[in-house]
């Protein structure tokens, strides 16, 4: 699983080290990088395995072809999703277009969570967690352990 949070800083040719843990996590699952996109709920980016991005894929072809929603799910994340490779230092290279949507300039925070990570901005990030942590103590008694779910 990709967990924890971790701050590494781009260099001046744009590449930044992905955290070794999330790497290491990547080749187990047989890949060598990761699909990225720019998220549509926050200034941040999703990064996603790709049998991630093909389940979400599969999710909007189970969409009538002709229905509005399959278009904008469609164009939202695959029509902006990058594959993004690790060199052989294990370095990625974000494109001009995600470090616009994250507004990233020198510092990147890798955000586990769970299946999937993001990619922050810090200090827009400590802004979110703020917020997310009220709103998780708020809804906590939504979650549930599957053994109550099943009953």
């Amino acid at each position: 699983m990709f967990l924890s949070t971790y701050e590494n800083k781009l260099d001046k040719k744009g590449r930044v080290s992905v955290p070794a843990s999330f790497r290491s996590y990547l080749s187990n699952l047989g890949y060598n990088g990761f699909i990225c996109y720019p998220s549509f709920n926050n200034p941040s980016l999703e990064a996603w395995p790709q049998d991630r991005i093909e389940k979400i894929s599969n999710t909007i072809d189970s969409l009538s072809p002709f229905e509005e929603k399959r278009d904008y799910f469609a164009t939202s994340i695959l029509s902006e999703s990058i594959n993004l490779q690790f060199d052989s230092e294990g370095r990625i290279s974000l494109t001009p277009k995600l470090l616009k949507h994250s507004k990233v300039r020198n510092k990147i925070l890798f955000v586990g969570q769970g299946k999937t990570f993001q990619i922050w901005e810090p200090t827009i990030f400590e802004k979110f967690k703020a917020i997310a942590r009220k709103k998780a103590n708020l809804n906590r008694a939504s979650l549930k352990w599957e053994s109550q779910l099943n009953k």
